[in-house]
């Protein structure tokens, strides 16, 4: 009992303290009941409560500020990474400022610079020849003999001719000189005298008439040797010994006895197209190869041109010369030309992968504030892998490299890392 009342004693005082009285509804075993606890309202809470409770408020709202930023931050980065991954990447390039040089590759054809077939100039039967084909002959070296036995008699009969007339001139000049005498002393009449002086001048013309037919038999006597006309190559035979022999021209091509041709230097024909005929000038040197001789470059000289567009093809015809001492070119052997054209400082180059062909023309895309812009250009030259932009961009511009075929106008894009700009 007297430990109950000391416990009851201090719920008393700790009620009085706390300023809060509790009631229980339940009786304590083997105890009296308790008296009701109730709260005064004229107590209040002390200031470290009040404190405590602001500063947990406070902490409160900043965490929620917090999240709410970091929330807004994850929401901004998403849509960031999204705009993003919705951009196409592309690599970009600028132009290049001024054409480079080109170069185009003509086919040429190949003859000698002086091809010849030789004719036979009297008739008769081959004696001998002196030089195959592929000799190297010099000008003035005979090449063959012709045995002519008709026209040799033709020549005695002519020289016959020739010596009848001789004889027929003197006596007419006697006969005329000695009427001419007479007709002084008045011996004979004008008219006889005037008739001996003109069969004088007869006979006289007749001689004249006999000496051309000797000189002119004796010059086909001359051509039963045949001679090379030049230093060169032989490069046909058409005739052996004992074949008959008739004079021809380009006209009969069977009577031709031998071809010849000068390969020391060699004419080059080229068809240039009509569009670099203006980069064609007399005297400019230009590299020559030829499939037959790989690794090896020849140097030509443009030496004249048509100065006349063909109307049937739109193409200028240009002779090119190549000194050949060597000879290792060939006549008729195809051969290239590599015509320099001149480079032009107004345009610019791009490489050919960055073109698109739509139908409204020729396109390019460039890269302006993150959109695709679809420019019009024009083309000059095509080098292959690069073109030659002449209008429609600035050395500024970033053009897309290869472009998809579905790539549009204003199409929003990103900029690879380590393109050329």
């Amino acid at each position: 009992m007297q430990h109950n009342d000391e416990i009851q004693d201090e719920g008393m005082k700790d009620t009085r303290e706390g300023g809060v009285a509790l009631e229980s509804s339940e009786p304590a075993h083997g105890t009296q009941t308790e008296p009701p606890i109730g709260l005064d309202p004229k107590l209040k809470l002390g200031r470290v409560p009040i404190i405590g409770v602001a500063l947990a408020a406070l902490l409160l709202g900043v965490f929620i500020a917090a999240g709410i930023r970091s929330r807004v931050h994850a929401e901004e980065r998403l849509s960031s990474h999204a705009q993003q991954n919705s951009a196409l990447s592309v690599a970009v390039t600028t132009p290049s400022q001024g054409a480079g040089p080109l170069e185009i590759k003509l086919p040429a054809n190949t003859q000698a610079y002086i091809d010849t077939p030789i004719y036979a100039r009297t008739n008769g039967y081959l004696r001998k020849w002196y030089a195959d084909i592929g000799t190297r002959v010099h000008h003035g070296q005979i090449l063959a003999e012709i045995e002519t036995p008709e026209l040799d008699q033709q020549v005695e009969q002519a020289q016959s001719d020739l010596a009848t007339a001789q004889a027929n001139q003197e006596i007419a000049q006697i006969t005329a000189e000695r009427w001419k005498k007479l007709l002084a002393k008045n011996a004979v009449s004008r008219q006889e005298a005037d008739q001996t002086t003109s069969d004088f001048n007869a006979r006289q013309s007749a001689l004249s008439s006999a000496q051309a037919n000797v000189r002119r038999l004796q010059q086909l006597q001359s051509f039963e040797k045949v001679y090379a006309p030049f230093d060169g190559v032989i490069t046909a035979r058409n005739v052996d010994i004992g074949s008959l022999i008739q004079a021809g021209d380009s006209n009969s091509p069977r009577a031709e006895l031998f071809h010849m041709a000068s390969t020391d230097k060699l004419r080059l024909f080229v068809p240039v197209p009509e569009v670099y005929a203006s980069a064609v000038h007399s005297g400019d040197r230009i590299a020559v190869t030829s499939d037959a001789a790989p690794n090896q470059k020849f140097t030509g000289t443009v030496v004249r041109n048509s100065e006349n567009i063909d109307i049937a093809n739109r193409t200028l015809n240009v002779e090119v010369d190549v000194l050949n001492s060597d000879h290792k070119l060939l006549p008729g052997q195809y051969a290239f030309v590599h015509l320099p054209i001149p480079p032009s400082d107004s345009s610019m180059t791009l490489p050919s992968n960055a073109l698109l062909f739509r139908a409204e023309g020729l396109r390019v895309g460039v890269v302006r504030d993150g959109r695709v812009e679809l420019a019009p250009v024009e083309i000059g030259h095509d080098y292959g892998a690069k073109v030659e932009i002449t209008a429609g961009l600035t050395p500024r511009d970033h053009v897309i490299l290869n472009p998809s075929d579905s790539l549009a106008q204003g199409e929003r894009v990103q900029i690879e890392k380590g393109s050329a700009e």
